[in-house]
């Protein structure tokens, strides 16, 4: 009677909810996105793609920089094995993988490309915008495509004096419960780092070092603080990321990589420029999602080019670590699906 009761119950639940509804579900969102046909065969056929922001396009950087900059990271990540899907939001439709048509489109619109959020998704969307996606909305995308790797300069972070005016980064809280790994150059030097150090710890995000006992601090190599975890090859990346999708954590997971030895030289210059931004910052009321472009052009500025110098160069090394991250990563669920 029992076992009788247990196979309706069982029965019941099948018709109500689908063995297959989470695959359902992801395939109606994905179903609004625009995926480039690269991109598509590779994530059908388990080849290696890297997930890149557009920010960085439209406001990180002035025109032309920002275009071919964007594409020397794109031919980078294709180099070092893997494809590459740079996320944007054109003409309201979530892109995966964008044209070099679309890479002009955005590095023309600039700053008038709306710089976009999680919290921003939905309104970019229905007005039908164009949004240069940040950390949180990447990661957002990334994840409903299934790509597992996604590359950037630096994360957002607890900002100084945050725990004042609780300007909290939604990077922070997108780590916590999206399952996507983040190569970076640790957090921007203009946030708080052990304040952002101790909310990802708060979330739950497990933060790594890539060959180096100390976390970095965008410009320069090393910040003062340390964490739990250090990896040192692209195969420790991948067995990370492996654990973390197969135990269900839920959270995602932050490589920090230090910038290159020779462009790390002028990180003091460039510290004392920021604390000079900063003030002004505050001097200007100048918060929100509006004080991060503004500090960071405001440094290029006091530094006379050299802040962006540093940027672009980690930049490139990132996306070469995530590139080499992923396709250890494709290999090793290659080899467990063979095996």
């Amino acid at each position: 009677m029992e076992s009788s009761a247990m196979s309706r119950l069982t029965n019941l639940q099948r018709h109500l909810q689908p063995a297959d509804s989470k695959l359902l579900e992801s395939d109606d969102v994905s179903g609004l996105m625009k995926i480039s046909p690269d991109v598509a065969e590779a994530l059908s056929t388990g080849k290696p793609v890297v997930a890149l922001e557009s920010t960085v396009i439209s406001h990180g950087m002035p025109y032309p920089q920002n275009l071919e900059t964007a594409k020397q990271l794109e031919a980078i990540v294709r180099v070092n094995g893997a494809i590459p899907a740079t996320i944007a939001i054109l003409d309201g439709v979530p892109c995966i993988g964008l044209s070099t048509e679309d890479l002009q489109k955005l590095a023309n619109l600039g700053v008038r490309a709306q710089k976009t959020a999680r919290r921003d998704i939905a309104h970019v969307v229905a007005t039908r915008g164009n949004g240069a996606t940040t950390v949180s909305a990447t990661m957002f995308f990334a994840s409903k495509v299934g790509i597992p790797i996604f590359v950037t300069g630096g994360i957002g972070g607890v900002h100084r004096h945050g725990e004042n005016t609780l300007d909290i980064s939604s990077d922070l809280t997108e780590l916590g419960r999206t399952p996507v790994a983040v190569v970076s150059a640790g957090v921007k030097s203009i946030l708080d780092i052990p304040r952002t150090l101790e909310y990802l710890e708060t979330q739950g995000v497990c933060v790594a070092t890539y060959a180096t006992n100390e976390f970095p601090a965008f410009f320069t190599e090393k910040s003062g603080y340390r964490v739990p975890c250090r990896v040192d090859t692209p195969e420790d990346c991948a067995r990370l990321i492996d654990a973390n999708h197969k135990l269900r954590l839920g959270s995602g997971i932050l490589f920090a990589v230090p910038i290159p030895k020779e462009h790390s030289a002028s990180g003091g210059f460039i510290e004392d420029a920021i604390q000079r931004a900063i003030g002004e910052a505050r001097a200007k009321n100048v918060t929100g999602n509006a004080e991060t472009p503004f500090l960071l052009s405001r440094v290029n500025e006091l530094t006379g080019g050299a802040s962006l110098a540093s940027n672009i160069a980690l930049l490139k090394n990132n996306a070469q670590v995530g590139a080499k991250i992923a396709a250890a990563l494709a290999q090793l669920r290659g080899h467990q699906n063979s095996g």
